[in-house]
C-alpha cells in the first residue's frame, strides 16, 4: 500500500478553483510537493496548473487518485481510474452506507474488485504522511496544524476525531509517522491498515480509533504478530453509542465486553479516552524499554509528591527503595530540610543544581528503574535552564516529568518533550499511562 503514502504522481478528481471547496484544498496541499494533476470537467486551469476533463486524458502513469466529488459521480470516476490502470484511490466523498445508501456502496465495492483497485474510504478525511509530506486532508492548514515527523501512527475511522487529535498533538509538538482516516472501509479495512503499519519502519507505535471490526479473527491474528505497541480506543461502547456508530460510518459496533476480551487476547492496549491513548503512545515513542518497574518519585512540592504516591498505589505500581549508598551520599550533600525517601521532597527552595544531583544519583542507583519527577516551576530558584539539567542526566533510565502551570511551564515542558522526556500536567494522568506502558512489557 506504499503508493498511498509515497506516490510519484497524483490525480485529484474534483480539484476546484473555489478556495472553500474540498477539491481545491486537497490540490493546494499537494501540487507543490508531488507531481499532481487537476481533474475538473469545467475548467482548464487551477492554481496555474493545467486541468484535465478526465484522468483518461492524462498521458502519464498515475500512482494515486483522490476523488472529491458528489457520491452520484463516484462510480463513473472509479471506472475511469480502472480503465486508466490506476490501482490506488482515496475516496473522500460521503453519501454511501453511512446514510443508508447500501446499494451505492455495494456497486462501488464491485467496481473496485473488478479493476483490482485498493481504496481508502469512502466518507473519509484521507491520509497524511509526515515523513513524505503526502497530505490529502481536505482541512486547510491554517485551521489544522500538521504535526512534525515522528514515530506515532494513527488509524481513525472518524475524520473528525482524527483531525481534532492531529491539531491538538501538533500544538503539543508530538511527532507522527502516518495518519489514516478510512471512513466506511469498503475496500481497505482497519485490519489491512494495521498489518501495513506493523511492517512500516517509520511507525513505532500504532494508535487506533475504531467503531467496529469487520474481520475479527483476522484482526486478532495480525495484532498478535505485530511486535509494536497497539493502543485502541473503541467508539460505540454503549447501546446509544453503537446506534450512533451505525449512522456515522455504517459500522456494527458490537458488544464492548467482547471487544475488550479480544483486545486483551491480542496484546492490544485498551485506552479509556483519547487523551489517555496519546499519553500512553508518548511513553512508547520517547522512552526506551524499562529494565524494571521500581519507580522513584522526586518532587519540589510535598502535596504533589503525596498525590503521585497515592496514584501509584491505587494502580498497584511498585515504589523503589534507594540503596543505602545513595541515601548516605544525598544526606551529606543536600540541606537537612530535604526528605530523602520515596517521594524525595527537594522542598520549595530547590535549585537547578539540587535537581541535577538528585536525578543523577537516582539514575545510577541499581534499586531504581524509573524516575517520576514533579517539577513545579512556580518555586523561585529554578529557571528555564533546568531543561539542560535533564538533558545531562546519565544512567539511561526512563525519566517522566509532571509539571502543572501556565505559559512558562508549557514552554519548558515543550523543550523537555523535544529532548524525548515525556511531560504530563497531572499525577493521575501520568500514572495511568505508566501503568499501561509497564503492563505491556510485563
Amino acid at each position: 500500500m506504499q503508493d498511498f503514502f509515497t506516490p510519484k504522481s497524483i490525480a485529484v478528481i474534483g480539484a476546484s478553483k473555489e478556495e472553500n471547496k474540498v477539491g481545491h484544498i486537497i490540490f493546494k496541499n499537494l501540487y507543490k510537493t508531488f507531481k499532481t494533476f487537476a481533474v475538473n470537467l469545467n475548467t482548464k486551469e487551477i492554481l496555474g496548473e493545467k486541468a484535465y476533463p478526465s484522468v483518461k486524458k492524462i498521458k502519464e502513469k498515475i500512482d494515486l487518485a483522490i476523488i472529491a466529488i458528489p457520491a452520484e459521480f463516484v462510480l463513473q470516476a472509479v471506472q475511469q481510474c480502472g480503465e486508466h490502470d490506476i490501482k490506488h484511490i482515496i475516496i473522500v466523498s460521503s453519501g454511501f452506507k453511512e446514510i443508508g445508501n447500501e446499494r451505492l456502496e455495494y456497486e462501488l465495492s464491485k467496481l473496485l474488485t473488478k479493476y483490482n483497485i485498493k481504496s481508502i474510504g469512502p466518507n473519509c478525511l484521507g491520509v497524511f504522511d509526515a515523513h513524505s509530506a503526502l497530505d490529502s486532508l481536505f482541512l486547510p492548514q491554517e485551521k489544522l496544524t500538521r504535526p512534525k515527523a515522528g514515530g506515532i501512527s494513527f488509524i481513525s475511522q472518524s475524520g473528525a476525531v482524527g483531525s481534532a487529535v492531529l491539531d491538538l498533538l501538533a500544538g503539543e509538538n508530538v511527532g507522527f509517522a502516518k495518519f489514516i482516516s478510512y471512513g466506511n472501509g469498503t475496500n481497505i479495512s482497519e485490519t489491512e491498515l494495521l498489518e501495513y503499519l506493523g511492517k512500516d519502519k517509520q511507525t513505532k507505535v500504532i494508535c487506533m480509533y475504531i467503531e467496529g471490526v469487520k474481520e475479527g479473527k483476522k484482526f486478532m491474528d495480525i495484532a498478535k504478530k505485530i511486535n509494536k505497541p497497539i493502543i485502541v480506543i473503541k467508539g460505540g461502547k454503549t447501546e446509544q453509542g453503537a446506534k450512533a456508530a451505525m449512522s456515522h460510518t455504517g459500522s456494527l459496533a458490537g458488544s464492548y465486553d467482547i471487544y475488550k476480551g479480544a483486545f486483551k487476547q491480542s496484546k492490544i492496549i485498551i485506552a479509556d479516552s483519547l487523551d489517555e491513548m496519546f499519553h500512553i503512545a508518548k511513553l512508547f515513542e520517547k522512552l526506551q524499554t524499562p529494565k524494571g518497574k521500581r519507580i522513584q518519585v522526586i518532587t519540589n512540592g510535598g502535596g504533589y509528591g503525596i498525590l503521585t504516591i497515592d496514584a501509584l498505589g491505587l494502580n498497584n505500581l511498585q515504589l523503589a527503595q534507594m540503596s543505602s549508598t545513595s541515601h548516605a551520599f544525598l544526606k551529606h550533600h543536600v540541606p537537612k530540610l530535604v526528605i530523602i525517601s520515596n517521594p524525595m521532597d527537594l522542598v520549595g527552595d530547590v535549585t537547578n543544581e539540587r535537581y541535577g544531583l538528585a536525578l543523577n544519583i537516582c539514575a545510577k542507583d541499581k534499586n531504581i528503574d524509573i524516575l517520576l519527577v514533579v517539577v513545579l516551576h512556580q518555586t523561585p530558584l529554578i529557571n528555564k535552564q533546568i531543561t539542560e539539567v535533564f538533558r545531562k542526566v546519565q544512567g539511561g533510565k526512563p525519566i517522566i516529568v509532571i509539571s502543572t502551570g501556565g505559559t512558562t511551564t508549557k514552554e519548558i515542558s515543550a523543550t523537555l518533550e523535544n529532548i524525548n522526556i515525556p511531560v504530563f500536567e497531572f499525577p493521575e494522568e501520568a500514572v495511568h499511562a505508566i501503568k499501561k506502558w509497564l503492563d505491556y512489557y510485563n
